[in-house]
């Protein structure tokens, strides 16, 4: 687990619900149960800033950071897709991206990762489709200096046409499979995180499973129930994940107030 992918998890799940800022000191304590080191948290936090998804923040505590309007956005947007708070639905229409894909290579990537996460699906390098308009998609590919053309269109076929153009925009198959390993990876290590287990031993468990559930919003554009297969494994994993990050969500509350108060403690004033 690299330290900035930590970060956007901890501010997302943890410390947004709790005003979305936190002390240097805080920061170390909580990812330190995951493996990662005092520097690679500074360092992440350093890029993150850079990036404006961080600001600097004089917190009572001492030095901290504080979430920006656009992280901010983009965790709760989060949130609402990994625990599914908004209501799947389809009025049989995509959205069609038409674009002219910039030139350099890490730049096509950057552009593919960011439509993925965005919920579209590439049917090929220059033609984009979803099947709910993604609201910041218009500032996201003008930041980028994407020149690009947008439509609203319909398949002529009706559901089933629509059921195989997503299948050409997404491997349903793979998607499909990663849930079903992500189930059978997540069960035994789960499965020892029992009453008697401390609450740091729950929240880096929890922390885990939500990480790797959140690796899905890349993957699953969280197609409407008319366009996906029969018995898809989404939906068992989706139960599965509900189930333990409820579970182990007091616990985690406990360790992550614990951490918080302690940083407040050791990053004030001496």
């Amino acid at each position: 687990m690299q330290a900035r992918s930590a970060l956007f998890d901890l501010f997302g799940d943890h410390l947004r619900p709790r005003g979305g800022r936190a002390p240097v000191a805080a920061l170390v304590k909580l990812l330190a149960p995951l493996g990662i080191a005092p520097p690679a948290v500074r360092t992440a936090v350093s890029r993150m800033v850079r990036q404006g998804w961080l600001q600097p923040s004089r917190l009572a505590a001492g030095p901290g950071y504080l979430l920006t309007p656009k992280a901010a956005r983009r965790l709760d947007e989060a949130a609402a897709r990994i625990y599914r708070t908004g209501r799947i639905s389809w009025d049989g229409k995509f959205d069609l991206l038409v674009l002219d894909p910039p030139g350099g290579r890490r730049d096509r990537q950057r552009l593919c990762a960011n439509l993925s996460y965005l919920g579209y699906g590439m049917l090929d390098e220059h033609t984009w489709v979803a099947t709910r308009a993604a609201g910041e998609v218009d500032g996201m590919l003008a930041e980028s200096g994407v020149r690009f053309e947008r439509f609203t269109a319909a398949h002529a076929a009706g559901t089933a046409g629509a059921a195989a153009l997503v299948r050409r925009a997404w491997n349903l198959t793979e998607i499909g499979q990663a849930y079903e390993r992500f189930v059978a990876e997540q069960r035994p290590l789960l499965a020892k995180v029992t009453v008697r287990s401390d609450d740091e031993e729950a929240y880096a468990a929890r922390f885990q499973l939500v990480h790797a559930w959140r690796g899905f919003l890349f993957r699953d554009p969280q197609l409407p129930p008319a366009l996906l297969p029969e018995r898809w494994p989404g939906t068992s994993a989706a139960t599965f994940f509900d189930r333990h990050a409820t579970r182990l969500r007091p616990a985690a509350d406990r360790y992550v107030d614990k951490c918080l108060e302690l940083g407040q403690r050791d990053g004030g004033p001496r």
